[in-house]
This record gives C-alpha cells, sequence and structure tokens, in this order.
C-alpha cells in the first residue's frame, strides 16, 4: 500500500509552459514529513531536479499553494517552487526549449522524510506545452527571411508581433509560440549564427527587418493596428531601431537591452549606426574561467559615444523597458534608465519596469534562472545573474506587462 499516495496537478496535468498549476499530494498521514521532487529530462538528456521539504496538514493531505517548504531548494509557501528552482545536475546549463512541438515532462515525486529519499510514496507528471490547442508552426524562408510563424487558431484578425533574441543567435522559439498561444501572431526571426547566418555578422541590415514586417503585414489573420516587436538583449536593441526607422511598428518592448546599438554596425537606408565603443580587455575572467562582460563598454553618458544611440526620440512607436538589477552581463538597468531618460525629455510615453534580484535572461514564467551558460557565439561560459526567487517573481510579472502592453497598444 506504499503508492497509496496520490500526486495531482490542477486544473489539469497538461497545460501551457507559463500558466501556473496547483500541485496537491492526498493519502498522507496526518503531519507526515515529506520531501517532493521535480525531475524534468530536457531535449539534449540533462536532467534538471528540485527538491522541498514539507509537512503534510491534520488530514494527511498537502498543496503546495498553502503549505510552506521547510527546506530544499526554497522555502515558504510557492506553488510553481519546484519548477523556478530546477536546477540542472551538471553546472551551467540553460534550460531552453528547441522543438516547441513537444512538452516538457515535469515528473513529481513524493518521498518519505526529509532525509535520504529512499522511500517512494507516490508520483505524478505535469505536461508542460509551449504551443496552444490549434496553434499553426510554419517555417519561413522566404525571400532572406529564416524565421518562424506561429497563428493561434481561428480566422482573427490578431495582432503582430516579431521576437528577436540576442547575440547568441539562433532561431529560438518558445517564446514566440507561447505568445501565439496567448492570441498574438508571431514571427520568430533569426538574424545571425543560424544556417547560413553568419555567427558574427560584419554588420546588420535593417532591409532584412524591413521584410520581416511587411512579411508579418501582409499576413491575413494580422491586424492592421500595427506591428509589435518584443527583443531581449542584443534583440532588445534592434527592436528599438526597428521601432524608430521602420513604418508600421507601433509597440516595442525591450527586455535588458540598450538605447544604443551594440556589437555590431546596423546599416540602413543612407547611414549606419556604428557599435558602441567597447573594450573586450575590461572583461573580468574568474578562477573557473567564467566571464563577465559588464564592464567592457565606454561610458555611455561620454558624448563621443552618442552617434551610437539609436534616436529613439523620433518613433511613434510606445515602448516598454524591462531590466534587472542583478543583471550580471549587462548594465541593463543603468542603459534602460538612460533611454527612459532621453525619451522622456521628448515628452513621449514610455514605461519601464526595473526588477531587484533579476538577472539578464528575463524569459518567460516558470522556465528557471539561469546564471551562468556557455555563450553559444562567443565560446565562453557568460555570467547572467540573478536571486532564484526574486528572478522567477520577475518573469511572472514581465510576462503580464508584455502581453498588456502589447493587447493595449496594438
Amino acid at each position: 500500500a506504499g503508492m497509496a499516495v496520490q500526486v495531482s496537478v490542477l486544473p489539469s496535468p497538461r497545460c501551457l509552459f507559463d500558466e501556473p498549476v496547483q500541485i496537491c499530494v492526498a493519502g498522507l498521514r496526518p503531519q507526515q514529513a515529506v520531501t517532493l521532487q521535480a525531475s524534468l529530462l530536457d531535449e539534449s538528456g540533462e536532467l534538471f531536479q528540485a527538491h522541498a521539504h514539507y509537512r503534510a496538514g491534520s488530514s494527511g493531505e498537502l498543496d503546495l499553494s498553502r503549505s510552506p517548504a521547510l527546506g530544499g531548494s526554497y522555502l515558504g509557501v510557492e506553488p510553481m517552487g519546484l519548477l523556478w528552482s530546477l536546477q540542472s545536475k551538471a553546472p551551467y546549463k540553460r534550460l531552453a526549449k528547441r522543438n516547441v512541438l513537444t512538452p516538457f515532462c515535469v515528473d513529481l515525486e513524493v518521498y518519505e522524510g526529509h532525509g535520504d529519499m529512499s522511500q517512494l510514496l507516490g508520483k505524478g507528471t505535469n505536461e508542460r506545452w509551449f504551443l496552444g490547442e490549434g496553434v499553426k508552426r510554419i517555417s519561413v524562408r522566404e525571400g532572406r527571411l529564416k524565421a518562424t510563424l506561429f497563428l493561434p487558431p481561428g480566422p482573427g484578425p490578431f495582432p503582430g508581433l516579431i521576437d528577436l533574441y540576442g547575440s547568441g543567435g539562433g532561431l529560438v522559439e518558445y517564446r514566440a509560440s507561447l505568445l501565439a498561444s496567448r492570441g498574438f501572431v508571431t514571427l520568430a526571426l533569426a538574424y545571425m549564427a543560424f544556417e547560413d547566418l553568419p555567427a558574427m555578422p560584419e554588420i546588420l541590415e535593417l532591409a532584412y527587418f524591413e521584410e520581416a514586417v511587411n512579411f508579418l503585414q501582409k499576413q491575413p489573420q494580422v491586424k492592421d493596428t500595427g506591428i509589435g516587436v518584443l527583443g531581449l538583449s542584443k534583440g532588445a536593441d534592434l527592436a528599438l531601431s526597428m521601432a524608430t526607422f521602420l513604418p508600421g511598428i507601433n509597440a516595442a518592448v525591450s527586455v535588458s537591452g540598450s538605447g544604443f546599438n551594440s556589437f555590431i554596425p546596423l546599416q540602413g537606408n543612407g547611414f549606419t549606426i556604428p557599435p558602441h565603443p567597447c573594450d573586450l580587455g575590461r572583461m573580468k575572467i574568474s578562477e573557473s574561467g567564467l566571464v563577465d562582460f559588464s564592464d567592457v563598454l565606454d561610458d555611455h553618458r561620454d558624448p563621443a559615444t552618442w552617434d551610437c544611440r539609436i534616436p529613439m526620440e523620433r518613433s511613434t512607436a510606445k515602448f516598454l523597458f524591462l531590466s534587472g538589477e542583478d543583471d550580471m552581463n549587462w548594465k541593463s538597468d543603468l542603459y534602460c534608465r538612460d533611454a527612459v531618460h532621453r525619451l522622456q525629455q521628448h515628452g513621449l510615453e514610455v514605461e519601464f519596469y526595473s526588477y531587484s534580484g533579476a538577472g539578464h535572461l528575463l524569459e518567460p514564467p516558470y522556465l528557471p534562472l539561469c546564471q551562468v551558460s556557455i555563450h553559444k557565439v562567443l565560446g565562453v561560459f557568460v555570467c547572467w545573474g540573478g536571486q532564484w526567487r526574486e528572478h522567477a517573481k520577475a518573469q511572472e510579472d514581465a510576462w503580464h506587462r508584455i502581453q498588456t502592453f502589447f493587447w493595449q497598444h496594438l
């Protein structure tokens, strides 16, 4: 009768990755001490785990939305703690979804006591999807575009978004697929280190991003109320540049970005914005070989760097800036404040949220914090920063703000 303990995931064991669930355990003894463990195997076979100690209530039940964790990966009442505190067994791995057509399965196990976890009492599974019911995934190789289009079910029309990731490059789909599951036609766009796109392009052309806007505007399911752009890190300054120089963009969200062009010259029609000057000699390498880039840039207040600024004040778009105050990769909080200040000086409407304890990689909610991982293009281990609990709360808040902002302005 060892397995008479039931683990249930409510309202359903199947959900979208960004949805909170209620994890409950029934069939325990009153006040029984147990350990809950969550395990997730990613697509490359990497194991991520979290565990927490609990004590059952007086009728032998446990509800993670009410019962506090007494130790383990986190403390206190954290309904989603077993997810956001998942950590890889091997160091410096980042949990990311490559194939959005399959779910991540989280195994939930209940063990006797707060000790050796030798006696399994019961288990359950939470299937977490990145693609909602009826959302279509369409690979796009049209003209020069390398992208994936996600269409919500139904004729629409829906607001249209372009989703850009950072200098790690590649074609990253999981944020776009979740946004499509929330009712946006979303185009995940690759611009470096993908197929025949160079790992470190000598120049980025605005025309390529314009092609993406035109492609999206042509889709019959897309509303004609303007396009939104969402960018993380390097993708954030590209989003701001698109909103500044390309017509038809009504809303831009910068996550952990800056108001100047970074790393790669951006070529427009008859002009080029140089990258912000930096000196890689200023990067700091720890004894274990981790790289801290936060000091490599020249001072953004120095007028000698101002030709790298994106002249956002010319834009007619609305802006939302999000940054983490514990970003160890990029002084995004400082650079965001600078950009916001410049826009406000020109009387433009701008929203800004800065999260204490959050790191650089502000991802959709319940993806666990990644403090260090390999940078795909640079090939070095990079510090991203962030404190576990604060970062998790920031991701939940930011995700709601991003969607609300786009609904409001598109």
